[in-house]
């Protein structure tokens, strides 16, 4: 399946703004992993499918989770909204025939992140950040500049308004993205 047809399966799935919003992550990506050198074909269609899981309901989402005996963390079982990486990560390979480990691994991580990421990864997850499609952030200008100039440090900035906003949300925070965050600020630092 190429990457249009790809686009035309998605559509069908998703919101006509969530489906806007994966396209401005596909292109992001794909711009991101040709400043870092990395295959821009990987980081489009990682970008294009990281939600494709999206439109499932909560409710299902544990339903196809614990079908797969794809491990759900406690916080996700209280938060399901969280399963849509992984999810997606599946849907990838069984609904748009991905079997590439890293393209797969960048959209199960797009979420919460994980400690010691590739460069796919990362691009992923920030590229899910910064889209020119998002609702502007706190200071998402900088951020996006730091996208393109030390993926670490943008990581890491985006990890540290992303703990701070959660700490102050009644849902509790996934313990991964808070690993991953001191994993990230002790290797900036």
């Amino acid at each position: 399946m190429n990457r249009q047809e790809m686009k035309e399966k998605l559509k069908e799935k998703l919101s006509p703004k969530r489906f806007e919003h994966s396209i401005g992550v596909e292109y992001t990506a794909g711009t991101m992993a040709f400043i870092y050198d990395i295959d821009v074909d990987k980081a489009m269609i990682a970008g294009l499918l990281h939600d494709c899981a999206k439109y499932v309901s909560n409710e299902k989402k544990i339903q196809k989770c614990e079908k797969r005996h794809i491990p759900i963390s406690q916080c996700e079982y209280d938060n399901p909204e969280l399963l849509h990486a992984k999810l997606s990560a599946v849907y990838a390979q069984e609904k748009y025939h991905i079997s590439d480990s890293e393209i797969l691994s960048a959209i199960a991580c797009h979420t919460t992140g994980k400690p010691a990421m590739t460069t796919l990864e990362k691009i992923i997850y920030i590229a899910d950040y910064i889209e020119p499609n998002r609702n502007p952030l706190p200071e998402i200008d900088t951020i996006r500049k730091e996208a393109y100039s030390d993926l670490d440090q943008c990581l890491l900035h985006i990890l540290h308004n992303t703990v701070h906003y959660l700490g102050t949300k009644e849902n509790k925070m996934d313990p991964v993205t808070k690993e991953t965050y001191m994993y990230y600020k002790n290797r900036v630092e």
